[in-house]
């Protein structure tokens, strides 16, 4: 090739460069802006509230979105329903979310699972501490689940009740009797849970009186019977209306004078003695990346569920003070977060 050819090669490509560069620059700034690809829609279904008792979960279930590309407003929209501590408005808010045709329903906790399996049989479902999911008809198996559903599940066992339990024996001297506070309209896996805390309780030498209230007007006189038969502390179910209603339960138990235990750290935060349970914000986390694999094209049916790994220990010291309790340093040094 001469030096005229070469030179007349160089100036085609440069021609050709400023063009491309030039249309690139003409289109439109929000065409350049838009994200390859689709717009996924998330359904978000939960049996919990709206405010920002779910901001930890929910902020890094969004933040491990991010961290795979999926960002809200941009390549993923988000449709919340909140059930409000009520599992009767579960089904309509679930057939809702399929009437709008999600292409994802993220279910929070077994009760917003079955009503989205309920509502759909084809829509991926990804849930959020599903508790007992092979016994309730979830899926087949936590290794092969073999439907629409998958997602990170775990069981109300010695684990969790029976550490409850026992943290109450560390912290209240000479307990022999635990009330338990339940609901037996509350979860399809309240017969499992039930059984549990009693196996429980009867290998740690406690005496468990259980109570009923299904609803909040029964609240006062729940406690009037514990009282009465002289429990000496409470164990609060994980129940959505329960988690609602948190602060009114803490400040009967303060009322009472019964140390308090509960699942989620909301429970010490709104006022109770001591929460115990799986981290919810890493359940969520981790939540996030079966919907990012989903949405790259894996199937529920394929992702074996997950259990937790990391649990949570939370500590009110206001109220241990109120009721007298010297807060053991054993425990304090378990603890992941103290309230002061």
């Amino acid at each position: 090739m001469t030096g005229g050819e070469r030179r007349a090669v160089r100036a085609t490509i440069i021609k050709l460069s400023l063009a491309v560069t030039a249309a690139i620059l003409a289109a439109p700034p929000a065409v350049r802006a838009q994200p390859p690809g689709n717009v996924y829609r998330i359904g978000y279904l939960s049996t919990g509230s709206a405010t920002s008792t779910y901001l930890r979960p929910l902020e890094a279930f969004r933040q491990e979105l991010g961290a795979r590309g999926w960002r809200e407003g941009q390549n993923v929209v988000i449709e919340y329903r909140y059930a409000e501590g009520r599992t009767d408005r579960l089904p309509g808010l679930a057939e809702e979310l399929v009437r709008l045709k999600v292409d994802i329903i993220a279910a929070s906790p077994t009760p917003a699972a079955l009503a989205a399996k309920n509502a759909t049989g084809t829509i991926p479902i990804v849930g959020m501490g599903l508790t007992e999911p092979v016994a309730v008809g979830l899926v087949a198996s936590l290794a092969r689940p073999g439907g629409n559903v998958t997602g990170i599940a775990y069981s109300f066992s010695a684990d969790i009740i029976g550490k409850q339990l026992e943290l109450l024996k560390d912290v209240v001297p000479k307990v022999q009797r635990v009330a338990a506070l339940t609901n037996p309209t509350g979860s399809p896996t309240y017969a499992l849970t039930l059984s549990s805390t009693k196996a429980a309780a009867r290998s740690l030498g406690l005496q468990l009186q259980v109570h009923e209230a299904r609803e909040p007007i029964a609240f006062d006189g729940a406690f009037a019977a514990m009282t009465k038969e002289r429990a000496r502390a409470v164990l609060i179910f994980g129940d959505p209306m329960f988690f609602v209603h948190r602060v009114q339960l803490a400040d009967l138990s303060l009322k009472n004078r019964l140390p308090s235990m509960s699942t989620q750290w909301q429970w010490a935060e709104a006022g109770g003695l001591i929460a115990y349970g799986p981290s919810l914000p890493d359940i969520w986390r981790r939540a996030a990346t079966y919907v990012d694999k989903i949405l790259k094209g894996a199937k529920p049916a394929d992702l074996p569920l997950e259990q937790p790994t990391k649990f949570e220990l939370v500590v009110n010291l206001k109220t241990a003070k109120v009721l007298g309790l010297n807060m053991p340093k054993s425990v304090l040094a378990r603890a992941d977060e103290v309230i002061e």
